[in-house]
């Protein structure tokens, strides 16, 4: 079982979500404050982080902004409230999904099950890296390199990125795509994809011209290429 940084203020939350983890097999580390959440995350080496939206002093928008300074590890928000603006700006701070509290123990951990599955490569006879334009993927390592170099991506954007570039010009709706990278099976948020596709795009695409491998199909969803 994964270990999971839990960043949470509220202690009944945080002691109520910890044992529900504990008793699942999950090894859990937890910090009611950003500062001590970043502060273990040298020492406890989490492979997920439960991050509170709400938090004291540095908000969860701004750790997560510092782990991914450093880190493409996977973070789930939660957060009390469906406040719209501040969902987005989690997302687009770099988190890969949203649970809203109160949610139920086999739920937080189902999200977790489901941004830590590992990505397999797509049956038949693909190459290993492919190459589109300046990019370069490599299915069977999960990397992506734009004109040679490395390119960082959380695990919600390379889920993303290889799931389109499999079928390029296939268009995807937003429903299909939550259904594959975040294993939403019922009519989830599609802000989830919008943000992920914008994350995407500041990393692949060239920031002055119109998006070249990430295309948006208005009424639609979303298409890898032509390019």
């Amino acid at each position: 079982m994964p270990r999971v940084l839990l960043i949470e203020d509220d202690p009944s939350v945080r002691e109520g979500v910890g044992l529900g983890l504990r008793r699942r097999g999950h090894e859990v580390s937890a910090a009611e404050t950003g500062e001590a959440g970043l502060a273990l995350m040298g020492t406890f080496m989490p492979e997920l982080v439960l991050l509170d939206l709400m938090l004291p002093g540095m908000n969860g928008v701004q750790v997560c902004r510092r782990i991914r300074e450093t880190s493409q590890l996977p973070i789930i928000m939660l957060t009390a409230r469906g406040d719209d603006f501040d969902i987005v700006v989690g997302l687009e701070a770099g988190a890969d999904d949203y649970i809203v509290k109160p949610a139920r123990t086999e739920v937080i951990e189902a999200r977790i099950k489901a941004v830590l599955r590992r990505l397999g490569a797509p049956a038949g006879s693909r190459p290993e890296v492919e190459f589109h334009g300046e990019l370069a993927i490599d299915r069977a390592g999960l990397t992506v390199a734009k004109n040679g170099e490395r390119v960082p991506l959380a695990p919600s954007e390379i889920k993303l990125l290889l799931h389109l570039s499999a079928s390029p010009e296939q268009v995807f709706s937003r429903q299909q795509l939550l259904e594959y990278v975040w294993d939403h099976s019922y009519h989830a948020d599609a802000r989830l994809v919008d943000a992920c596709v914008r994350r995407l795009r500041t990393k692949v695409e060239d920031p002055a011209g119109n998006p070249r491998y990430i295309q948006t199909v208005r009424g639609f969803g979303y298409r890898f290429g032509p390019l």
